[in-house]
């Protein structure tokens, strides 16, 4: 008969256990120099290992010959456990055996020596399910067992337990298991049942486990069954899971506000039999990558997506501001809660992408302010307030690949490092002549009966600006007032390029007239502020702010000059400062 792969798999030594060294690390050492207590709590969420290291620990209490704290697995006692055969260990359900005369028989029982092993250990499983009475019968043997009696209790509810049950065990809180720890179990796994299993697959099913090994095992038990081949594609038709194509699709539906794409959409997924909840559900989970970008300051680290898809969250996370991400999520998960409660999943996530694609029809509170909030930047930018000042790209769907386009991450990253602040003397000027050159020169209108083709008309230069001179250059500098809208101003860069707006971060600036002296200790800074297209973007997004035209240029910080004293006036003061009179004559 066929044995699932979380049973068949399941650890026999502490060493197997995946992700909780810091617990059995503690049971090898208690086991080793002999200090086992009498009782213990295993807590924390399902699929961790509680169950699992009970039964290892009851083995290595009790095994013959012990190797380093872990059970040896050949001896007749280690075995007589496994098979069922030594009834000194005992597993009970607290979930079916709940009421106060189960655990009188316990107490009963635990008066007996052991038949064959030296302890008798008794695992109780959803131990927060056991009646007020049951905890109450309980607790004087727990407190005070025979010698030869061990308890291990095992919940996913702590909270749940009696203060009174609490004080008198030993606890050890068991961790979600991370990504990579799951991930690397499942290879491990697949190699030893010759399946084929790629690492992206793994870390897929790693992701939907959310730190379970039981359930990580469960669902590549499922994987299996399509085929010896396990890949991205089939883990997630193994779990019901929709394409990240489509979810990247689905949120730039909600960008751009393209209502009619997003339910067009829905109703693809909902035709796949899409799970309309765990879609749902996905979509947020989407949302709080975006989140995690906005805010983390290392989002990869947290993240477990491929690189393409974190380049493609990041690139539209750059389309959005950390208060639409954050109410994108909420009428999502408000969706969520109404699932199941009458109207149709497929209904209610239908209704959640309408609001969210069609601000004006949700009147909560919540929606109001978005509103008010996409206005402002509106009027800021002079931008419609009903679109982003950009197109979203839809991500590609697997019948029409595509290449991904560079993110602001990546340009930044192939920009040179900053090195030390430039001398004063180094830094570009605030010049005129720059301003003249962005604009190019009118060509005169030729003869309307003889039109001179374009190939043989002569350029025309655009005439040359006075530079500007160093007494004027000295007065702007000394004029110069701090600018008060800077950093509303470096907030607005992130709408148009992460990477700009992450170079002028710490920077300010001052006013001086026409002109607009930024001071910044990073040289990339003054690259941008050197390019044209780059300077000419920041102009209007300067303008866009502010209403007014700038010319940009660097801040020079004012030099004191130390005032230089007669030695014969230092002296006098000195003097003066010890209380000697000095008369000149």
């Amino acid at each position: 008969m066929y044995q699932v792969l979380y049973r068949k798999w399941r650890p026999q030594r502490f060493e197997d256990v995946a992700g909780q060294e810091h617990i059995t690390s503690t049971l090898k050492n208690e086991i080793t120099e002999r200090r086992n207590g009498h009782a213990y709590l295993f807590t924390g969420s399902r699929g961790t290992g509680k169950t699992t290291c009970a039964k290892i620990f009851a083995k290595a209490v009790n095994c013959l010959d012990p190797q380093n704290g872990s059970p040896c697995g050949k001896c007749e006692i280690c075995r007589g456990i496994d098979s069922g055969s030594v009834l000194d260990v005992v597993e009970m359900d607290a979930a079916s055996n709940r009421k106060i005369d189960d655990i009188r028989d316990i107490i009963d029982e635990v008066q007996f020596k052991p038949a064959k092993a030296r302890f008798r250990v008794y695992i109780v499983d959803e131990v927060h399910m056991l009646t007020t009475e049951a905890f109450n019968a309980l607790l004087k043997t727990l407190e005070e067992p025979p010698e030869h009696v061990i308890f291990i209790l095992a919940t996913t509810e702590v909270h749940k337990l009696p203060q009174t049950i609490l004080s008198r065990c030993q606890r050890f809180d068991f961790h979600r298991i991370p990504p990579r720890a799951i991930a690397d179990r499942l290879l491990y796994v697949a190699s030893q049942e010759e399946i084929t299993l790629s690492d992206e697959a793994a870390m897929l099913i790693a992701a939907v486990a959310d730190g379970a090994l039981r359930d990580a095992l469960s669902l590549l038990d499922r994987c299996i069954a399509l085929g010896t081949t396990v890949d991205e594609a089939a883990v997630r038709k193994a779990a019901g899971l929709a394409d990240r194509g489509y979810l990247y699709k689905l949120s730039a539906c909600i960008i751009n506000k393209n209502t009619a794409a997003a339910l067009e959409c829905i109703d693809r997924l909902y035709g796949e039999s899409k799970d309309m909840a765990r879609l749902c559900d996905e979509l947020t989970a989407h949302f709080r990558a975006l989140m995690l970008i906005k805010s983390v300051r290392r989002p990869r680290d947290i993240l477990v997506m491929s690189d393409s898809e974190f380049d493609q969250a990041q690139t539209q996370s750059d389309y959005l501001s950390l208060a639409d991400i954050v109410y994108y999520m909420d009428v999502l998960s408000r969706a969520y809660q109404r699932m199941g409660r009458g109207t149709g999943d497929r209904t209610e996530l239908e209704m959640a992408l309408v609001k969210l694609s069609s601000p004006e029809l949700d009147a909560t509170n919540e929606a109001v302010t978005a509103r008010l909030a996409a206005l402002e930047r509106a009027v800021r930018s002079g931008a419609s307030a009903s679109q982003p000042t950009a197109p979203v790209q839809e991500a590609p769907t697997p019948e029409e690949p595509e290449k991904p386009e560079p993110t602001a991450q990546k340009e930044a990253a192939e920009q040179p490092e900053p090195t030390a602040q430039k001398e004063a003397a180094e830094q570009p000027e605030p010049a005129v002549q720059e301003e003249a050159a962005e604009k190019p020169a009118q060509k005169p209108p030729a003869a309307k009966s003889e039109p001179a083709p374009e190939a043989e008309a002569a350029p025309v230069q655009p005439p040359k600006a006075q530079p500007v001179k160093p007494a004027d250059i000295e007065e702007i500098y000394r004029n110069a007032k701090p600018f008060p809208r800077w950093v509303e101003i470096i907030d607005s860069m992130r709408g148009v390029s992460r990477s700009i707006a992450e170079t002028f971060v710490g920077s300010s600036a001052y006013e001086s007239g026409s002109y607009l002296l930024i001071d910044v200790n990073n040289d990339m800074a003054f690259e941008l502020l050197r390019q044209g297209n780059r300077r000419r973007e920041i102009r209007e997004l300067i303008q866009s702010v502010t209403g007014k035209a700038y010319k940009l240029g660097p801040y020079k910080r004012p030099q004191q000059k130390e005032e230089k004293k007669d030695p014969m006036q230092v002296f006098k003061e000195k003097l003066a400062d010890s209380g000697i009179t000095v008369e000149e004559g």
